[in-house]
């Protein structure tokens, strides 16, 4: 039956295939001009004409002219940069307009930001009331020593990330985390038991061009669970017609013996759109003055992706598969009591531990306990030309198993063994009516089936999952006044399995399916059926007013839906990752939230602020807490000894702050970036009064500023161009409002963090691009810290002498050093740019 599903399932993309190319084509439209220094009119060589809606793009050529063809009649936004100048973005008509020239004005600051993530149609990032930011390449290029693609952004004002090492992070937007922030890859929901902690996003670094967040309830398009916003990670766009380009990668990371090496090759060929990604990543123990080199933190990672596509006049057909398999270790932070070095489980009734030596925490090998994820991704991304509007259809395929090997002496049997699959759909039609009203309705949801396979440990039962949402947008505009809003209605189904756990009768734990004969002695039912569905309404509205082109004003107010997980409704088992016997509940009611956000944004010629504020009230928030004895002490299971016991439990929650920014630049090449963001979160409890232990909410990022000089150089000396180099400053205050009950989290102290950057670009006579070189120092001061954002902070014997700081502690001093060599094999490539 499950297999038929999965047919089914892959049938389904394949047939959207099929329509267009069976689509009769459309007269195609033509866009065509030069792009000039509006100072002196020289042709600008190299600039980047891009239609985000339409997913083509060109570049201008030795004369700064540019052509594409093949384009969908209608009116789509235009965006044409270059590095150092202003962006140009302008909604045109290709029904009318053929000829677009443009004159980019030199500039030290960047503008025109266009965002496609939650929107109707691609849209000018001041413009949109919702609070959001974006990051490019070159951001994500000069983040070389980020050891995955959430700890690229997760300093960024408003995002944050709950870490268990270096290539484990998971996305917290303004407090909200987990199973509250979606994950999209090329804006298809990413799946893979996200109320986990011990993995990570299961998406290769190195295949992501681009990332927009939305901060802040995201229910609206994107349906339950994006509560708390939503973070999307777009893979590179098509080259330029007529182009084969490529480039090969490679990073180095001093701390931990990183390398990451990348090859990517893209085509475009009349249309006929491809692109490959293969990546490998590896690295042992990171270290720190305090602990040395922390045991199992090390990784090996293997990444795939492949896409062929059509752009016509019809509109275009992406078709993406992909491939992520990571072993990352599983670290517990156990010590010896006298010499505090690390020590390792050896055996099942782990009676002693010996001290783990030298050449293993310098080995790249992956020790007997790991974790072994792996997720292979099929999606199609699709839009159609349809009467005066487009349809919009995006499905995927995705395929998660999670496996934790646990028991020492058995290295091949694993303790915890999820296989989840997931169907997700997504339909839109963008139409403009009236005057000017950019409409969109549209119907997106899910289907999952999680099931266990051989396994000793069962946290959560198989189950099915269906999620459906109706939902509208609209946005017009008057003038200096931009406003959107929309509706949208949520349904989730579960249906999950009931269980049997044979106790007895196996060296360990194992299913058990019921026969028609008498259950053994120490058969037990792990879980119960469950039948549950939940509904809701989310929604939002908001106003942008432009003052002028230096100053406006933002105003959204957002309603977002989050039924309860399959965790926190149904988990009667232990974690071994968390160390933690998760009960559920299956009384709970979904969350809701209303948040309201207001911002000013100033622009000026050598100088940019903004102020932002948001206030989030959450109905129903769900949390853990610990399961304790009438005597006060922790409750255990006794087939589990050294699991605490952690139930979740519902209160009213707010969670408000904001962020402000302020970057200096008196010339056209230096900048003085300076952020700062607050998020305080408060459990407000049922009516009654909140105990001191609980009246904050876990994981709340402290204050965080950021200071940043930066020098860029895009024209260079000689044969080096776009030359950059930066010397940044991180302060975390300390966090004394924490979720202190049982022990859950404690005081952490703050800490500052020094960094530092260069890079550039080695051209050859022609002025072509033959290196990129991007060298990242991080914490090169070696301070010894812990993040109150690190899980890594609890992992330690249950006791410790007085005096001993528990705990591991962050990552210190780190260089990376990333180097890119592009390669052209378009036909003719002498004569290209």
């Amino acid at each position: 039956m499950r297999l038929k599903i999965k047919l089914i399932g892959l049938l389904f993309i394949l047939l959207a295939g099929s329509i267009i190319t069976k689509a009769a084509d459309i007269a195609p439209g033509i866009l065509m001009g030069t792009v000039t220094d509006k100072k002196d009119g020289t042709p600008i060589v190299g600039a980047t004409i891009n239609i985000p809606d339409l997913k083509i793009g060109t570049n201008t050529d030795a004369n700064g002219k540019y052509v594409i063809n093949r384009l969908s009649k209608g009116v789509y936004l235009v965006q044409i940069s270059y590095l150092g100048y202003s962006t140009f973005t302008q909604k045109v008509d290709f029904s009318k307009t053929t000829v677009l020239d443009v004159q980019l004005q030199e500039s030290s600051i960047e503008t025109g930001e266009v965002i496609i993530t939650g929107v109707s149609k691609a849209t000018e990032l001041k413009r949109s009331p919702v609070p959001m930011l974006a990051v490019s390449k070159a951001f994500i290029d000069q983040r070389s020593a980020a050891g995955n693609v959430i700890d690229m952004i997760a300093n960024l004002p408003g995002v944050s990330a709950v870490t268990t090492g270096p290539n484990i992070s998971k996305p917290f937007i303004h407090g909200l985390g987990y199973n509250r922030v979606i994950t999209l890859m090329d804006g298809i929901r990413q799946e893979g038991q996200q109320w986990g902690d011990e993995h990570g996003v299961e998406v290769d670094q190195n295949s992501i061009d681009r990332v927009e967040v939305i901060k802040g309830p995201a229910s609206l398009s994107y349906g339950s669970d994006a509560i708390g916003g939503v973070v999307n990670l777009i893979s590179p766009p098509p080259v330029p017609e007529g182009s084969i380009l490529g480039s090969v990668q490679g990073t180095y990371g001093t701390n931990q013996g990183l390398f990451n090496n990348s090859f990517r090759l893209q085509g475009n060929q009349n249309g006929l759109i491809w692109g490959a990604i293969l990546s490998a990543k590896e690295a042992k123990d990171y270290q720190n003055q305090h602990d040395g080199r922390v045991y199992a933190t090390g990784f090996k990672e293997k990444d795939a992706r492949v896409m062929v596509g059509l752009n016509k006049s019809w509109g275009y057909s992406y078709f993406n598969a992909s491939l992520f398999d990571d072993e990352q270790d599983i670290p517990d932070g156990s010590r010896d009591s006298i010499s505090r070095k690390f020590t390792k489980q050896i055996t099942e009734d782990d009676a002693f531990r010996p001290i783990v030596d030298a050449s293993q925490l310098n080995s790249y090998a992956i020790p007997v306990l790991h974790q072994h994820v792996q997720l292979y991704r099929i999606y199609n991304n699709s839009s159609f030309n349809l009467g005066n509007g487009n349809l919009i259809v995006n499905l995927g395929y995705q395929f998660s198993h999670r496996r934790e090997y646990t028991h020492p002496e058995d290295a091949t049997i694993a303790g915890l063994n999820l296989h989840l699959t997931t169907y997700t759909y997504d339909f839109k039609y963008n139409q403009i009516l009236g005057d000017g009203y950019e409409t969109t309705i549209g119907l997106n949801g899910q289907y999952q089936n999680n099931t266990i396979g051989g396994a000793t440990a069962f946290p959560i039962p198989a189950y099915h999952q269906f999620d459906i949402g109706p939902f509208f947008i609209v946005k017009k505009s008057f003038g200096k006044l931009d406003i959107s809003g929309g509706a949208r209605y949520d349904s989730r189904t579960f249906n999950g399995q009931p269980a049997y756990i044979d106790t007895l009768n196996n060296k360990y734990p194992q299913l058990y399916v019921p026969g028609n004969g008498a259950t053994p002695p120490g058969v037990i039912k792990q879980f119960d059926a469950l039948n549950k569905t939940f509904t809701g309404v989310s929604g939002s509205f908001g106003a942008t007013y432009n003052f002028s082109d230096a100053f406006l004003l933002k105003a959204n107010v957002s309603r977002g839906f989050r039924a309860p997980s399959i965790a926190e409704l149904s988990a009667n088992g232990p974690d071994p990752g968390s160390q933690i016997y998760h009960v559920g509940n299956s009384s709970f009611k979904p969350e809701f939230s209303v948040q309201e956000d207001i911002g000013a944004f100033l622009t000026l010629p050598n100088v940019s602020a903004s102020v932002e504020v948001f206030n989030n009230n959450i109905q129903n928030y769900i949390y853990q807490q610990q399961v304790l004895n009438p005597d006060g002490s922790p409750s255990v299971n006794p087939a589990f000894p050294l699991y605490a016991i952690f139930t979740y439990t519902q209160s009213k929650a707010r969670i408000n702050g904001g962020e402000v920014s302020l970057d200096i630049h008196p010339t056209s090449w230096l900048h003085f970036e300076n952020s700062v963001a607050l998020t305080y979160g408060t459990n407000l409890g049922n009516g009654g009064k909140v105990p001191d232990s609980l009246k904050y909410l876990p994981f709340i990022p402290p204050l965080h500023t950021h200071s940043e000089l930066r020098g860029t150089f895009n024209k260079g000396f000689g044969a080096i161009k776009s030359l950059y180099a930066f010397v940044g400053l991180d302060h975390y205050s300390a966090q004394d409002k924490f979720f202190s009950a049982y022990g859950t989290e404690t005081y952490t102290a703050g800490y500052n963090l020094l960094s530092a950057g260069l890079g550039g670009n080695l051209v050859n006579k022609a002025g072509k691009k033959v290196i990129e070189l991007f060298i990242e120092g991080t914490n090169l001061a070696n301070v010894n810290y812990q993040s109150n954002m690190s899980r890594l902070k609890y992992f330690d014997n249950a006791n410790t002498a007085p005096g001993v700081q528990r705990g591991i502690f962050n990552m210190g001093r780190n260089i990376s050093f990333k180097v890119v060599v592009p390669f052209d094999l378009s036909p003719h490539a002498e004569k290209k740019i």
